[in-house]
């Protein structure tokens, strides 16, 4: 049986998630977690790492085909080769990551990193699968280079750990490294929304990159963090896909096909403000009290590690299950996630979505069993059960309720 050893990344990033959570609590700054913001940015990363199973080993086989054909040289597997792969990686890091700040089609995919107004560790789960694939097109570059895909896999796993601890604000300043290496004081900075540090610090591990091209930036008082316009919501659907609506509503105020082009390839900066506060007041649901709790918040807590786990057993076993398990698992973890979103937002239809996953997950029951004849039969239940005992206002009742002002 193959195992996936990968899948030990799981537990070991909640590890350190929860010994951040202590250390704020015990340096007197618990201010540094906010729940629904954690939530939203843990579930952004269950999303991406989920979907991105279905990616990685599609993008190896790019690389080796590019390797294979293409590769300028033969580079050998040396030390100090792989102390210019590092190097090599980090440039190529830095024009992907400063692209997708400069150009609106790229900061779409990107934008979802920057929502959270937190900067702690579970904003580095905010990788969207729409930045990994982006950003494995411009990894291309290294086995083209000559670099062997091993090779390249490999540093891409140092690239990634490095930049999972630069997301934390309970480590200060770090004097004179600051001048070497990419630390949490210069990556706040990055993630920062005060306009004299905006498009600063677009490196990953090293600085040069930034001191060469004219965008290091040390702080100087303590950031603002998050967008300048910040996003209204926790939804994992709006996070992921306002910015596309942006662009093309965008796109249907201006005429000709080039005209379209230099708002797609354009920067984020001149596309029209006023787009967004349209596009909330059209498509999110606003309260009349700006104040609210769900009576069952654990409920949330639970579907999240629920998530986590059929996250672990999908990345441990992907090669010994099938494409039907493969698709039952992938659509019960996106609906629980869009379902906690819409939790925290206290959406009228969250009942028809957890109508939609028990039916999924019955009619899945169905079909590993000898009753696949039945499919029909738990949609047909779920809605007369619902009906007969009137589980929707019950539902309503105890889940969404709003504190008044």
């Amino acid at each position: 049986m193959q195992f996936n050893f990968l899948v030990f990344t799981i537990p070991a990033f909640l590890i350190f998630f929860w010994l951040e959570f202590l250390l704020a609590k015990k340096i007197r700054k618990p201010h540094l977690f906010k729940y629904e913001s954690s939530i939203a940015n843990i579930s952004v990363g269950i999303a991406e790492r989920l979907l991105n199973l279905f990616l990685t080993a599609s993008f190896y086989g790019v690389f080796s085909w590019i390797y294979t054909k293409y590769a300028l040289f033969k580079i050998p597997d040396t030390w100090w080769m792989w102390a210019i792969l590092i190097l090599v990686t980090d440039l190529v890091w830095y024009w992907y990551h400063r692209l997708s700040h400069e150009i609106n089609l790229f900061w779409a995919v990107h934008i979802v990193h920057h929502q959270s107004e937190e900067f702690n560790l579970t904003v580095a789960a905010r990788i969207t699968v729409f930045q990994s694939l982006v950003r494995n097109v411009f990894w291309c570059v290294i086995p083209f280079l000559g670099f062997h895909p091993d090779m390249v896999v490999t540093i891409l796993i140092v690239h990634g750990a490095y930049s999972f601890f630069t997301h934390t604000r309970v480590i200060g300043k770090l004097g004179w490294l600051e001048h070497i290496l990419i630390t949490p004081s210069l990556h706040g900075i990055h993630h920062a929304s005060d306009e004299k540090y905006l498009d600063k610090n677009y490196g990953d591990v090293f600085t040069f990159w930034d001191k060469l091209f004219g965008t290091y930036m040390q702080e100087e008082e303590p950031p603002k963090y998050g967008l300048t316009h910040p996003v209204k919501s926790y939804s994992l659907l709006w996070q992921h896909f306002h910015y596309f609506l942006e662009i093309i509503a965008a796109c249907k105020r201006t005429g000709g096909f080039k005209e379209k082009l230099k708002i797609i390839f354009g920067s984020p900066a001149l596309l029209d403000q006023d787009i967004r506060p349209e596009l909330e007041r059209k498509y999110l649901q606003h309260k009349n009290h700006t104040e609210y709790r769900f009576r069952f918040s654990n409920y949330l807590n639970y579907q999240i590690a629920g998530c986590i786990i059929f996250l672990a057993i999908i990345t441990a076993f992907y090669k010994q299950l099938s494409l039907p398990d493969h698709l039952f698992i992938a659509s019960v973890l996106l609906i629980t996630l869009v379902n906690c979103g819409a939790l925290m937002e206290q959406r009228r239809w969250i009942y028809d979505l957890e109508c939609v996953r028990l039916i999924l997950v019955f009619t899945y029951l169905c079909y590993r069993t000898d009753y696949s004849e039945y499919l029909i039969v738990p949609a047909i239940l779920i809605f007369l059960i619902g009906e007969l005992f009137s589980m929707r206002e019950y539902y309503n009742k105890h889940v969404l309720h709003y504190i008044k002002n």
